[in-house]
């Protein structure tokens, strides 16, 4: 375990998002005789654009030099990937922040390297999932930079509990910091989404309605009428939206656009297994990732046969869970990777939504060259080149098996069958 002890005289580049936290940290680090280099990731988080005003509070602070590293593309490109496995935590999370660690981590490494520094410093808590993503891509990625977690230093925690100290201690060395005591609860932010979490959260007689979107609107706050979209893939990749060509970064910042207004993928709740072995609750925002993610939901539907299906319903979990956990760049994530190229070669069409209050309902699908679904055998009409009395051979064989069980006593009803 690292200490602010082993640093003294060491220069520590610190994963700033310019919030509590980057403030008390750099200012008590530097007072540990300390250099702390503050590094921003730009990964295009709604609720903080102005970089210039980090940087004036990192400064004041004590932070000796900074910088913002711009991530646009990179994030949008794993939000891209996220959708491609429908990578949904728990069936609920877009995996937004879990994602977001590995582009920032991804992201400032580089800049280590450029600055000659071996240490990255980050503020997440001893009880979260982040400080794992944070050690393990890093451990991964730069195994011989050293990650300085204050969260975990004996020290820190002995000067620190929580919130209420952190602020104290900002007020009496007159830091510019923004948070109050009385927040209701704590938002990490990217292009993908929001996550809200902590304060009032914490308690479950507490509805999550009062959480104040950041990226749209509640359902009760969407227009009365439905709106309809349009969405285009080749090969897995949105290029178009409503018939504009886009980038993949432009694709997620539209669609974050409108489907925030149609209040697609606000206050999604879930009280979550955290990969530290605590429960936490927490209310997500990713309309563009709802939104596209959908849509390309409803293009696998025309795709895949059912061997494939079970096949990428099993990478979909796995990668879920290895984003979340921070294994994104390990053997196991790369060969999932390498199983789902093939299924997004095949992953073209178009799909149009119906967006109305808060939901995202298929609407049409057009010029997709790789579905299997064939309206001819699907119809319950004579027409097509499925005969209906093929169907007798079928089920003779089939029923070989389900006599067998019931001769030999295999057959158990449930009561409600009885």
């Amino acid at each position: 375990m690292t200490t602010v002890a082993d640093l003294k005289g060491q220069t520590v580049a610190f994963a700033a998002s310019g919030g509590l936290d980057s403030c008390t940290v750099t200012r008590w680090l530097t007072d540990h005789g300390v250099k702390v280099v503050a590094v921003t990731a730009d990964i295009a988080q709604p609720d903080e654009t102005d970089f210039g005003a980090i940087e004036r509070r990192m400064r004041a602070s004590g932070a000796a030099d900074y910088v913002a590293v711009p991530l646009h593309d990179m994030i949008a490109e794993s939000g891209v990937e996220v959708i491609q496995f429908q990578a949904r935590y728990e069936g609920a999370y877009w995996n937004t922040t879990g994602i977001g660690r590995h582009v920032i981590v991804a992201g400032l490494v580089p800049e280590l390297r450029k600055r000659g520094i071996g240490v990255l410093g980050h503020g997440a808590t001893g009880r979260g999932n982040d400080q794992v993503r944070f050690q393990l891509c890093t451990n991964m990625l730069a195994p011989d930079v050293t990650v300085y977690a204050p969260w975990r230093d004996p020290a820190f925690l002995a000067r620190f509990r929580g919130r209420t100290e952190m602020i104290d201690y900002c007020e009496s060395h007159k830091l510019p910091i923004t948070a109050s005591k009385t927040a209701p609860y704590s938002t990490d932010a990217n292009l993908l989404g929001l996550t809200h979490e902590a304060g009032k959260l914490e308690h479950l007689d507490c509805p999550p309605w009062f959480v104040t979107p950041g990226m749209g609107v509640l359902p009760t706050d969407a227009p009365e009428a439905p709106e309809t979209v349009t969405v285009r893939f080749e090969e897995g990749r949105p290029v178009s939206l409503n018939g504009k060509p886009t980038t993949p970064f432009q694709a997620i910042q539209q669609a974050n656009a409108i489907g925030g207004r149609n209040a697609v993928g606000i206050a999604t709740h879930l009280v979550e297994n955290r990969f530290v072995g605590i429960k936490s609750r927490g209310v997500y925002e990713a309309p563009g990732m709802e939104l596209l993610g959908t849509a390309y939901a409803y293009l696998l539907q025309l795709v895949l046969d059912r061997r494939s299906r079970d096949l990428f319903d099993h990478l979909s979990g796995f990668v879920s869970k290895q984003i979340y956990q921070g294994y994104g760049f390990d053997l196991g994530t790369h060969m999932a990777r390498q199983a789902l190229a093939p299924i997004n070669r095949l992953a073209t069409g178009t799909i149009r939504l119906k967006l109305y209050k808060g939901r995202a309902e298929f609407d049409a699908a057009a010029d997709v060259p790789h579905q299997i679904y064939s309206e001819a055998n699907a119809s319950m009409e004579a027409i097509g080149a499925f005969d209906h009395a093929d169907s007798e051979g079928f089920l003779r064989v089939l029923q070989v098996s389900a006599r067998a069980l019931a001769a030999h006593g295999q057959v158990v009803a449930p009561a409600w069958a009885k």
